[in-house]
């Protein structure tokens, strides 16, 4: 009984952090209200079975962004195929912000200050086990001087990219809301 009341004050937890980020534009604005309604519909928000059940399940990405010129740290992800933030699936009952400082530290290899969730997605993945990824983006701010330490298994690299390097890139090589975190992280970071 008391697991059961636990799981349920979570849920209210992470709907108020989902309604708790201001949207910056009208995708994010339908991604939240997207989110909060499946939150409302299920207790079921966290990856249970390897690699996609249930779709859709809760994922904190963890952005490490350089003040100075905006850059964001990506890694190149073997399964996805593409640039994304670090980061990873919410455990049953853990909470988004400890995932987020978990894959951080076990990712990255970093323990910084995370602010946020300051962005949230929702989004269909590619690979061979497709499925959707509620995201709440994390960001963590440091500079490129910062030691990472990349897990090998998980990612080919990583590299800094700065938002005009991103943008003449292929977008199909990155996650595809990068653009529009890096839009609304322009005042920000």
């Amino acid at each position: 009984m008391l697991l059961v009341r636990w799981a349920t004050l979570l849920l209210v937890d992470i709907a108020s952090l989902v309604a708790g980020i201001e949207p910056f534009d009208a995708l994010e604005r339908s991604h939240q209200a997207a989110a909060l309604e499946w939150i409302a519909s299920t207790r079921d928000i966290y990856r249970r079975v390897k690699p996609a059940t249930p779709s859709p399940h809760l994922v904190s990405y963890v952005i490490l962004a350089d003040p100075a010129d905006r850059s964001v740290f990506l890694v190149d992800h073997r399964l996805a195929g593409l640039w994304l933030p670090a980061g990873g699936h919410v455990e049953p009952l853990e909470d988004p912000l400890t995932t987020a400082r978990r894959e951080a530290m076990e990712e990255l290899g970093v323990d910084v200050p995370v602010t946020g969730p300051v962005f949230l997605t929702v989004t269909p993945t590619t690979g061979p086990d497709p499925h959707t990824d509620v995201s709440l983006w994390y960001l963590l701010t440091g500079d490129r001087s910062l030691p990472i330490t990349l897990d090998a298994r998980e990612f080919a690299g990583g590299r800094w990219w700065t938002p005009a390097e991103i943008t003449a890139a292929a977008p199909s090589g990155f996650e595809p809301h990068i653009g529009r975190f890096l839009a609304k992280m322009a005042g920000r970071v």
